[in-house]
This record gives structure tokens, sequence and C-alpha cells, in this order.
């Protein structure tokens, strides 16, 4: 099947959509957006989306999975807008749907290749960036996959607003490694790291997603850095 630009399958090409797929683009259409409608909102978040004023903070999260934590940060920051970014239609329509069962108003979700956020936002458009958990992407050859890399790191750091956070977690050591280096090349200020996050003074902030609990449960530390522009 083709691939767009974004790198995806083009969704209303899909010989026979699942009700997840259909979901994205007819029940849930008001609160998330395909590949296609997505990038149209581009600049336009806060007027013609969300309805607020420019003032008001943006944030993304990457990667929303089952959504626990996109629905907990979108809940406990009324006054902030979030973006989820996701590429599976599951887990894209279980987070939306989990958000507005928790009657978070202040969301909305695309289908998107996250390392091309370049796409959907303008340069000074975002506040802070969630990366929880991303690919890890284990093998050497793979390794070219990962998220966290420089051109990434540069762009985001364009997008984002003085003063922004990037949030970065996982459970993956050989990640974390390589991504201390990309962060400590990158222009951010690297403000905060912890190889063991539930025994840190970052732990009291931290919201365990479900993803997360898994390592807990095996005794496996969470590694965890913030990045400030």
């Amino acid at each position: 099947m083709e691939k767009l630009p974004h790198g995806l399958c083009p969704t209303n090409r899909l010989p026979v959509p699942t009700y997840y797929v259909q979901a994205l683009t007819g029940e849930y259409s008001q609160w998330s957006y395909c590949e296609d409608r997505a990038p149209k909102n581009k600049g336009r978040w806060m007027n013609d989306v969300f309805k607020r004023s420019l003032n008001t903070r943006l944030d993304v999260e990457i990667g929303t999975g089952n959504g626990f934590h996109f629905s907990h940060f979108a809940s406990e920051n009324p006054d902030r807008m979030l973006v989820g970014i996701e590429v599976k239609y599951k887990p894209l329509i279980q987070s939306i749907r989990r958000a507005l069962s928790n009657d978070c108003k202040n969301v909305r979700i695309c289908r998107y290749n996250a390392s091309l956020l370049n796409h959907l936002f303008d340069e000074g458009e975002l506040d802070d960036v969630i990366i929880h958990h991303p690919d890890p992407w284990p093998k050497k050859r793979q390794w070219k996959n990962r998220l966290i890399q420089d051109d990434f790191l540069n762009m985001i750091y364009k997008l984002q607003k003085a003063g922004s956070t990037v949030f970065f977690k996982t459970d993956d050591r050989n990640y974390f490694d390589w991504s201390i280096e990309k962060f400590n090349k990158s222009p951010y200020k690297l403000e905060g790291v912890t190889y063991d996050l539930h025994n840190s003074k970052f732990s009291k902030n931290n919201f365990v997603t479900g993803f997360e609990q898994i390592f807990l449960q095996k005794n496996q530390p969470i590694y965890y850095a913030q990045l400030v522009k």
C-alpha cells in the first residue's frame, strides 16, 4: 500500500476498516484527526480547534498507549490543552475515549508520525512535550528508527516556547544511555536525570502507567530525564 509523506498507510484506503479505524473518522472525529486532517491544524490549534486564547498552554504527549496518563494529565490540568500523538488505531481511540469519559474536553488526538511533529505545529506553538516509553528498537540495525535522534530534538526545540520542558522516561537502559548522549548534544539544558525514577526526587510527581507497572512488578527500574528549553 502506498505510503504518504507522514510515513503511514492512509486510513481512508484500508480495505477492511475495523471499528477503531471507523471511529477515528466517524464517532470520535470531533476529537481525533487522521493523518490527512491533522496537518490542517498547524498554527491553528488554539484559535480554531480549542477555541482558546493564544496564551493558553498547548502540550503534546507522544505515544499515548492505552491513554491512562493522557486522561490523567488532562484531568489534572484543565487549563492546559493536550494533543496526543499515536499511530495504532485501537490505543488512539482508547485514549480519547478514556479522556472524554473522564470529562476532559481539553484534549485532541492525532494519528501521525511523531518524528514529523513540524507537520502539525508551528515554531513556538508548543509548550511541554511528554515522551513515555517509546519503542526502544533494541537491535543495533534498528537504532535508526528510534524517536530520539539529533534531528528530532532540534526540531521539537524550535516548536517549543522558551522555558518549556521535555519529559522522557523509558524502561530500556540501552535506549536511555543512547538518549542521554543525544540530549547532551542537543540545544536543551538537561535539568534532571535519574536511573531509578521510583527511588528519586521525581517520584512524587510521577504517574505510573499500566505499562510502567509491568516493569515495576519485575523490580526493573524506570529511567527518567527532564530537558528544558
